[in-house]
């Protein structure tokens, strides 16, 4: 291949990236298979197009573009930086590195237990001992961790999970829970979708349908959750 070519090739790849991240979200969804497609010639691109990135961004197609390089090109991750490639603040020195690799890589179920962890451990001392945690705790949890769990739920997703976009679906179903079970896939005529096992673990299970909170003791934990600032300000889904 001549360098002229490679350089058309290269302009063709950034061009194809460029119009996967600026596009509306239907126009993204048609374009998911060309991106997984075009994985080699991306990887080729290497640095040169990551750099044209910032790592603070709140987007869902590098999320999908870093996915399908870690599928089909996991040599590419011997970089560090790129299994934790996004910004991941907290004000409690809660290391998220591991729920950002876990979700890079799809592994939603692990994914799901560490963001209980998290919660308890935002909740504070006595929740993490009694081993769930308690509507009324919620109020004094950190903003920016509730912000970087939500926000990596959500680039790791194509924008599908995550607590902003449960409290989305919420808004959308006029803030009843009861028709926002069975549209996440918690509840199917009337019964309880059962944990772990029934739950859907990939990235083709319906909108909203992570990350888990636990009914048992009824729908005001979450509630609290979706109605937290840092929570329902994400894409003006205020309750």
């Amino acid at each position: 291949m001549s360098l002229q070519d490679k350089k058309i090739g290269n302009d063709n790849t950034i061009a194809l990236v460029n119009k996967f991240v600026e596009a509306n979200q239907r126009k993204r969804k048609s374009l998911l298979g060309e991106i997984e497609s075009s994985v080699d010639a991306i990887y080729k691109l290497g640095e040169n197009l990551f750099n044209t990135f910032d790592r603070k961004e709140d987007d869902w197609a590098i999320g999908w573009i870093l996915q399908v390089l870690k599928k089909h090109k996991k040599e590419f991750f011997s970089i560090d930086k790129y299994n934790n490639w996004f910004v991941s603040d907290s004000s409690c020195e809660i290391n998220y590195e591991l729920l950002q690799l876990n979700l890079l890589e799809q592994n939603f179920e692990e994914a799901d237990r560490l963001t209980s962890s998290y919660l308890r451990k935002l909740a504070g001392k006595v929740a993490e001992k009694r081993g769930y945690v308690f509507y009324s705790e919620v109020q004094n949890m950190s903003g920016s961790d509730l912000y970087t769990i939500d926000r990596l739920w959500t680039v790791y997703s194509q924008g599908k999970f995550g607590f902003s976009n449960q409290a989305k679906l919420l808004k959308s179903v006029g803030k009843r829970y009861e028709l926002l079970w069975p549209k996440i896939g918690w509840k199917k005529n009337g019964i309880w979708t059962r944990y772990p096992s029934a739950f859907s673990w990939t990235i083709d299970a319906p909108e909203g349908h992570m990350p888990l909170i636990n009914q048992l003791r009824g729908v005001r934990l979450m509630d609290s959750i979706l109605r937290h600032p840092s929570i329902s300000n994400r894409h003006n889904n205020c309750l």
